[in-house]
């Protein structure tokens, strides 16, 4: 009162600054006797914890309410007859309660109560997450042909708040869709749907396109629908003889393979130049018993299917087996002229080393000859008495050959 009165001006200050302080003390005893909670979130089908703490209770017991404003807990005592709701924790400081299953109709505001004076009270909003179903692919009616558009819808449902849809063709993102959502006859959850348009081509045969759908409910990876793409596209085709490299005389086989969806069925056999049927040709083989030289020639395979038809071609050059064996016998020529050189240089060494053996003897036999030639002529008086002796002119004496080796 002294506030409302005329008083000097450090009296005045005094009264404010006791009215701030009661004021202040007011609102530490509020805040102490104030109820605390948390808004949650939770997956449907899933636990959620409620809890309600208060540092003052001032003798008062806690009361948790649900959205419909039903007691649910009244302290300890159970007041709403619903089993999925369980007590967790009951003190003067804190009431802690479970809801367990929950569904989408457990969502809302849910309210903790302390009877002191005045009453207080404190919000929980409780979220609860719809789960989106798998989702599912339609628009897809079977085999495509080459250049055509494939378009794909996916659509998942159930999903609160409204789920997230992508596509990947094989380990690639795809771009482009389009996307629509509604919601269920619920009223609550959503229906989201997506679409795209693919064109194909010949190496999208037998290719995966998925769907997945992402959503918050979902903590490690999303659901995912799968489509396998089937194309049909033109056949190419290899002809692949055996063996691969033929000569005369052999069993010649010429195999024509064809790839392609569907799978080339119809082949037909040509030699090019040559109007005749080829009378060994059976389907995607053309064969060739004992073949010769008349049979070189380019050969054309013709594969069909129904998306068209591929041409290969394969040229057959029939060489004989000395001429197949030219290479080797060129290496074993170049191998014996090696050798007969070394033999050659072997034979004149040898020849060299024999003449001089031969001269050699020839000398000493010569010399021996011109000694025993002269024979006699020692004890002869004069040169003609010594020529005459030489011939055998001495009695008794051999008569001498001469021979020539």
């Amino acid at each position: 009162g002294c506030c409302e009165t005329k008083t000097e001006t450090p009296l005045l200050v005094f009264c404010i600054w006791k009215r701030f302080l009661f004021r202040w003390g007011e609102g530490l005893e509020l805040l102490r006797s104030q109820p605390v909670t948390s808004d949650e979130v939770v997956v449907a089908g899933s636990k959620v914890i409620l809890s309600c703490k208060v540092e003052d209770p001032e003798d008062s017991s806690l009361q948790w309410s649900n959205p419909a404003q039903q007691t649910l807990y009244f302290g300890e005592k159970r007041a709403l007859r619903d089993l999925r709701i369980q007590l967790e924790n009951s003190t003067a400081n804190e009431l802690s309660i479970s809801i367990d299953n929950t569904t989408l109709a457990d969502e809302g505001e849910y309210t903790c109560t302390i009877f002191t004076r005045p009453v207080r009270t404190a919000k929980a909003m409780v979220t609860v997450l719809g789960i989106p179903q798998k989702p599912q692919i339609s628009g897809y009616s079977g085999p495509l042909r080459e250049g055509d558009v494939a378009a794909l819808t996916c659509v998942s449902s159930g999903s609160k708040p409204a789920a997230y849809l992508r596509w990947k063709k094989g380990d690639k993102h795809l771009t482009g869709q389009s996307s629509d959502v509604s919601k269920d006859a619920n009223g609550k959850t959503f229906t989201v749907s997506s679409h795209i348009e693919i064109t194909v081509s010949k190496e999208d045969d037998g290719a995966n396109v998925t769907c997945t759908v992402d959503h918050a409910s979902m903590q490690i990876s999303g659901k995912s629908a799968l489509q396998r793409l089937s194309v049909f596209y033109k056949p190419t085709a290899k002809i692949e003889p055996r063996p691969e490299h033929p000569q005369e005389g052999d069993n010649l086989v010429l195999h024509c393979k064809g790839e392609g969806n569907p799978i080339p069925q119809d082949y037909k056999w040509e030699k090019d130049g040559v109007d005749t049927p080829l009378l060994d040709a059976q389907d995607n083989i053309l064969s060739f018993p004992n073949l010769n030289k008349s049979d070189s020639g380019t050969y054309i395979c013709y594969a069909s299917n129904l998306m068209g038809n591929s041409i290969a071609r394969y040229t057959l050059s029939v060489s004989g087996k000395t001429c197949l064996l030219s290479p080797l016998l060129s290496g074993l020529t170049n191998r014996i002229a090696v050798v007969g050189r070394d033999l050659g240089a072997f034979v004149i060494f040898f020849l060299l080393i024999l003449l001089i053996v031969l001269g050699h003897y020839l000398i000493r036999h010569k010399g021996t000859y011109l000694t025993h030639e002269a024979k006699g002529s020692d004890d002869a008086p004069d040169a003609d008495t010594a020529i005459i002796n030489a011939e055998g002119g001495q009695p008794g004496g051999d008569d001498k050959k001469e021979y020539f080796i």
